[in-house]
């Protein structure tokens, strides 16, 4: 079993929440606007702390409200992908690739520099700044931040909706390598529905509680 979730947390007057098991592959967290797709993401990666229930990936108990566990957000080892690529400005594509590698601990990491760079074929990007970046090319490089940073699983938050559609394909295409060649387990967050069909191996529907 990759993610084991039962939480809930109030926002204003909303409750929202979700509870759900899950295999290997990239399970779909779908639902109408407002249900609490990204919130229950947050929940997961430990950014939103929730009123109550439990988070566990691959067996590890990584939240439980009743036994008073919640491991603080950096040490979880889930990566996460956003809509922007949200790289720091400041930093060359190697410093943004190299820093979560640097916050994970040394038996955590999996995978080197060189190969993510490979795998993600960005080698010739190492030197470029942010701003120089396309928008397909930026959200390789967030992905491979995410995996250097000792992800055991992946969070990916609508990681296709601000691009264009050849860039949307390329980078479909490298999440299906990650599902696939990797076996990383992701939970996942799309409104397109032929994303969805594409790249989905399993489903949860979100609503409000």
């Amino acid at each position: 079993m990759s993610f084991d979730v039962d939480v809930s947390v109030r926002l204003g007057a909303q409750v929202l929440g979700a509870a759900f098991a899950t295999g290997e592959g990239l399970t779909l967290l779908f639902g109408p606007s407002g249900a609490g797709k990204t919130t229950i993401l947050n929940m997961v990666a430990g950014l939103v702390g929730p009123d109550a229930g439990h988070v566990r990936v691959g067996g590890e108990t990584l939240f439980d409200s009743a036994a008073g566990i919640d491991v603080p957000a950096h040490r979880r080892r889930l990566g996460f992908v956003f809509q922007d690529a949200r790289l720091f400005p400041h930093m060359k594509v190697r410093a943004n690739l190299l820093y979560g590698w640097k916050l994970a601990r040394s038996e955590d990491r999996w995978i080197a520099l060189e190969e993510v760079t490979r795998f993600l074929g960005i080698e010739s990007l190492l030197d470029r700044a942010p701003r120089t970046l396309s928008g397909g090319e930026a959200q390789r490089v967030a992905i491979g931040r995410a995996l250097l940073s000792g992800a055991r699983a992946l969070l990916m938050d609508e990681p296709l909706a601000a691009l264009d559609p050849e860039r949307s394909e390329e980078i479909m295409r490298v999440i299906e390598r990650v599902r696939d060649e990797l076996k990383l387990p992701i939970l996942y967050v799309t409104h397109d529905r032929e994303e969805a069909a594409r790249l989905a191996t399993d489903r949860i529907e979100v609503r409000p509680l």
